[in-house]
């Protein structure tokens, strides 16, 4: 198999304008500081005091999402012990039971590898849950060295791009690794570099420019339109949900995130109606869930699905000597996983320690065993290039 390894795409300075705010301050941060309470840094916003916010919740709970809320953030497994001896749990049992359907994609190496021989492999990796663990303050998800290195050394040999719903830059800051693609905002914000067969004309979002080295990229943003609108319903949401203790605003440039994951979950139904007062105002976003976070988006038909062919094409990888592979661990990473599903082509495989529903064909407990199947990928081909 001959995998080529020129496929660097250093993270570029976006060219986009930045929308300012009426008060002049930049939009992606608007800092709301109560009396003798100060500021947290980045783009999210813990605000400690809670207040009962007033108004009716039966359209929030009439179109299901507290229920969609419950159910993208299920409880964490708990292990029955008594005098000392560790049973196994019923979360156990039926895990067990759900990964017949859906083995683990490291018990099923051998599997996976055999349909790759004489082909090139391609990687897409989401990050919050399968790099890193998904921790109660989204700012410090720090991957580790360990992992990094992993990433590092798998890129070497396989074209391998992270396909996160973070903003480009802040997912770029968590990596830091020049020698991956990046593909923020569910994929709607893409960098690469430019290959002579690529016609930028084909695609009306896609420019041409220069990354921080001088190298020419391409620089894909299908939903540019739409940050006036976002950085405006970013400053509602800090605004509406100030007085709910814990809850989070994140401004990922295009799309908002609103985290509960430190939020009471009586108070749910308060953060559930605040979005829903401020997104009834803009029929061109929509909702989404993923793990104990609301994502406010544009309606465009695009998401990691539609980021991963593109990605496959813009890197020269869209032939049927190709076999991508994709690893999540959300809900927004199913539509990646129904691509490569439906065309027939690579794998999906599902990091998760509780049984989902999952276009998947394999799974991951834990970002652990994914930094072990990125491992054995490394291992595999530096045996099939031994002598």
């Amino acid at each position: 198999m001959d995998l080529k390894s020129n496929h660097n795409s250093p993270v570029l300075t976006d060219p986009v304008p930045v929308n300012k705010s009426r008060l002049g301050m930049p939009s992606s941060l608007m800092p709301y500081s109560p009396p003798g309470q100060a500021f947290s840094s980045g783009l999210y916003l813990t605000i400690p005091r809670r207040k009962v916010i007033p108004g009716k919740l039966d359209d929030v709970r009439a179109s299901g999402w507290l229920d969609a809320m419950k159910s993208s953030s299920p409880p964490r497994k708990k292990l029955n012990k008594d005098l000392g001896i560790d049973f196994v749990s019923e979360e156990e049992l039926a895990y067990r039971s759900w990964a017949l359907k859906y083995p683990s994609a490291i018990s099923s190496f051998e599997q996976i590898i055999s349909h790759a021989t004489g082909k090139r492999l391609a990687l897409f990796l989401d990050y919050d849950g399968t790099l890193a663990k998904i921790v109660v303050d989204p700012e410090r998800a720090f991957m580790s060295n360990a992992m990094r290195t992993a990433v590092r050394n798998v890129a070497k040999y396989f074209p391998t791009a992270i396909v996160s719903g973070r903003s480009r830059d802040k997912v770029y800051e968590f990596v830091g690794l020049t020698d991956v693609h990046y593909a923020g905002c569910h994929g709607m914000d893409i960098v690469g570099p430019v290959r002579e067969s690529m016609t930028v004309a084909n695609h009306p979002n896609c420019i041409r420019s220069t990354d921080k080295q001088g190298k020419e990229v391409f620089l894909f943003q299908p939903a540019s339109e739409f940050i006036p609108m976002i950085d405006e319903v970013f400053r509602s949401l800090i605004e509406n949900t100030k007085d709910i203790e814990g809850a989070r605003v994140e401004n990922n440039k295009f799309c908002v995130s609103v985290h509960y994951r430190t939020v009471d979950e009586k108070s749910w139904p308060a953060v559930a109606q605040c979005v829903h007062e401020v997104l009834k105002d803009y029929p061109r976003l929509r909702l989404s869930y993923g793990r104990k976070v609301l994502e406010i988006r544009p309606v465009i038909n695009w998401n990691k699905g539609k980021a991963v062919e593109f990605l496959l094409e813009s890197l020269e990888l869209d032939s049927d000597d190709v076999v991508p592979i994709y690893i999540g661990d959300d809900k927004t990473d199913e539509d990646a996983f129904k691509v490569l599903r439906e065309k027939n082509r690579g794998y999906g495989i599902l990091v998760s320690s509780v049984p989902k529903e999952t276009s998947a064909f394999y799974s991951l407990r834990d970002p652990s065993e994914v930094m072990e199947f990125l491992k054995s990928l490394v291992r595999w081909k530096k045996s099939a290039a031994a002598p």
